[in-house]
């Protein structure tokens, strides 16, 4: 399949030289402590944050564990206002609650939450109910109720079935995509009323192929662009499976740059021979899309634990962040939310937290 590839550092030829052009730095803000919940709720590591039409932000975060360390249910989904007002919970000790993953919100309001844990991906109306559920968790008394293989290739994929469900998107027709995921290494459709469509990808690195499926946004031309984070790229698609584009983001890290945590990287800017894919610069953990126009696409990896600003057609503009505690640092973003150009909401796994970000380009 011919395909284009785009290097997000863009060249300059002069005399002969390729040279990287520089990529500019973001001024940004954090608003400190900007979520604003209960007594007695915290937040545990925060996987997934969306934003409805009216400015609600919707959080995700891997709380509530109950039972013991293999099986508890690590799932909350908390409401706030546009102020950061806590507003309320929504599912609380919900059958799919397992392990969290991300959340997003459709033109309609309606709220998804795709649980990584249960393989399972729920529907809400925007009043909190339930009404509409697809895959099926694997029942506590079956002798299969156990933790997940990662047989390489994976096995076959079943129709209607997740193996490690990661997120979800919509078309310009309400077809949702999704992302399926860690496992089955594949892109499943719905049609608006639920019905199972089709299926592509397989697991493997050529194009076309995943390597961890981790995000998946869509914007307004019907473009698929899917986290292979894996890969180390984002792959992007017609709606019919048709590979349109393969983006890299190629700015390297600086030099001595701290890891969130763990060992630092072994070789920095390249996937070399068994490396370590998901703590290389730029492979895509988080993805949205701006609603103006133009659309922008920011990306977020784990190390250097930088967000992106790129166009659609995958040119870097700009990035900003680092791995750290502090406000204005990251600790492995999950899950992003882009209102606007200059706003965006980053979901943190390790600081347990989400921050409001007002960018200053």
């Amino acid at each position: 399949m011919k395909r284009a590839t785009l290097i997000a550092s863009a060249t300059i030829l002069f005399a002969g030289l390729v040279q990287a052009e520089a990529v500019p730095e973001i001024a940004f803000e954090s608003t400190a402590n900007f979520f604003k919940l209960p007594a007695g709720v915290y937040f545990g590591e925060v996987c997934g944050i969306a934003v409805n039409s009216k400015k609600h932000i919707f959080v995700l975060s891997r709380a509530n564990p109950t039972g013991p360390a293999y099986g508890a249910a690590a799932a909350a989904l908390y409401e706030f206002d546009p102020n950061g007002k806590f507003l309320r919970e929504i599912g609380r000790g919900l059958y799919a609650w397992s392990f969290a993953h991300a959340v997003r919100v459709d033109h309609e309001d309606n709220i998804w939450v795709a649980d990584k844990g249960s393989d399972m991906v729920i529907r809400f109306d925007p009043e909190g109910r339930v009404v509409m559920v697809f895959g099926r968790k694997v029942e506590a008394s079956d002798e299969a109720a156990h933790p997940l293989e990662h047989p390489k290739p994976p096995l076959p994929a079943v129709n209607g079935y997740f193996r490690q469900v990661t997120d979800m998107a919509w078309d310009s027709k309400d077809n949702v995509f999704i992302s399926d995921g860690y496992i089955n290494s594949r892109v499943a459709e719905y049609n608006r009323d639920g019905d199972w469509i089709k299926t592509w990808g397989e697991y493997g690195s050529a194009p076309g192929q995943f390597f961890q499926l981790h995000s998946i946004v869509i914007d307004r031309d019907d473009h698929i662009y899917v986290a292979d984070r894996g890969n180390a790229r984002i792959q992007v698609f017609d709606t019919g499976g048709k590979l349109l584009n393969v983006i890299k983001i190629d700015v390297p890290a600086p030099p001595g740059a701290p890891p969130a945590i763990g060992n630092q990287p072994a070789e920095v800017g390249a996937l070399a021979a068994g490396a370590n894919q998901f703590q290389t610069p730029g492979s895509p953990w988080a993805l949205c899309l701006t609603p103006g126009s133009p659309q922008y696409l920011y990306v977020a990896d784990a190390y250097p634990g930088r967000i992106y600003k790129l166009t659609t057609e995958g040119k870097v503009l700009g990035y900003l962040g680092g791995s750290g505690k502090k406000l204005k640092k990251f600790g492995w973003i999950h899950e992003l939310a882009c209102p606007s150009e200059n706003e965006i909401y980053a979901a943190e796994i390790l600081n347990w937290r989400a921050q409001k970000l007002t960018l200053h380009p």
